[in-house]
């Protein structure tokens, strides 16, 4: 995804921001992360950084990189036990930019994506931070979304059946659902449970999207990327820490690949997550497989959507698709479930 400040679209922000009493003087913008979704820049005056998101390039499919739902959902998580950076301005597209984009405090942190940095790297904390990945994916599923004034973020009632529908949707063509995801999908959709409750859910909780203090003890000081996040069933999330928790050996999907510090000495088990999430919330595990399939299955389905619009020339790559409907296919032998 590629996207470049120009000479007059950063005056433009530095007006903007300086109005605000934000920054003052010129501005530099380096970009943060891999940048295949909401565009995220890390923004300086010299004195102090910011932090910018903004979608990426039009055209945008409908309804996706919607940047100030993104910040609506970030200013409601501000007072509560989930840790989350602070929104301080957003904007519409206008005249700054030509898209509507948010501006949020800068945290100073570290994002573990393959292997655990040196100070965390005890099995003690190691364990420690599985422990509070679990703890905050739990206080989040927590909340009260409807005195936090999130009713019109999601459509509660149905999610499961609707979100199956919706994901579909994306990859269907004039034969219907394409025959590589035809077999997993049929399976989903004769097994689809009862939503197991609803809450609001971050649609892509994994061990990647959550910054830490680079000290001990272990504190997560913010869970990013809220740009999925809706009202829905719990046990998607749940269902995506497991789905990202890397095999020891044999094939991973892209996912799994960006998590491989859960398989260093001390992260607990995904036994242990779950039951460890179980304890918390008291949820009924008892169809947490659908869930596992349905996010393989999913992610397989979106890497297509986004492969076939040309979005990125990362989804390009081979193997990313079929690596997660691999996945999916493995739990459902794994667990004899075809029917």
């Amino acid at each position: 995804m590629t996207w470049n400040w120009t000479e007059t679209t950063l005056n433009n922000l530095r007006q903007f921001l300086e109005k605000l009493s934000l920054t003052e003087g010129e501005l530099a913008a380096t970009p943060i992360g891999d940048g295949h979704s909401n565009l995220t820049y890390l923004v300086s005056d010299g004195r102090r950084n910011l932090v910018v998101r903004r979608p990426p390039p039009p055209p945008l499919p409908p309804g996706g990189h919607d940047v100030l739902r993104e910040a609506r959902i970030l200013m409601a998580l501000e007072n509560t036990p989930v840790p989350t950076a602070k929104v301080l301005a957003t904007c519409e597209a206008s005249s700054v930019l030509d898209v509507p984009f948010y501006v949020m405090e800068f945290i100073d942190g570290i994002v573990i994506t393959d292997k655990v940095s040196p100070s965390l790297a005890s099995p003690q904390s190691r364990k420690a931070l599985g422990e509070a990945m679990v703890d905050h994916l739990a206080a989040l599923h927590g909340l009260d979304w409807k005195k936090l004034g999130l009713e019109n973020i999601g459509k509660p009632i149905g999610f499961n059946a609707r979100h199956l529908h919706r994901i579909k949707s994306l990859i269907c063509d004039e034969q219907g659902v394409p025959a590589e995801f035809s077999d997993i999908y049929n399976w989903l959709y004769q097994n689809i449970p009862t939503d197991s409750g609803c809450c609001l859910i971050h649609n892509d909780y994994r061990i990647g999207n959550l910054m830490w203090d680079n000290k001990t003890p272990v504190q997560l000081r913010a869970i990013l990327d809220w740009e999925l996040a809706t009202l829905g069933d719990p046990l998607f999330d749940l269902a995506y820490v497991l789905c990202s928790f890397p095999p020891v050996t044999g094939a991973r999907t892209a996912t799994q690949e960006l998590s491989l510090a859960m398989l260093e000495e001390g992260f607990p088990s995904r036994d242990e997550l779950v039951e460890r999430y179980a304890g918390l919330t008291g949820a009924n595990l008892s169809q947490l497989l659908w869930y596992e399939v349905m996010v393989d299955w999913k992610l397989a389905a979106l890497y297509e959507y986004s492969r076939r619009r040309g979005e990125d020339a990362y989804y390009r790559k081979d193997g990313l698709v079929a690596g997660f409907l691999q996945a999916s296919r493995k739990k459902l032998d794994s667990a004899d479930a075809w029917i």
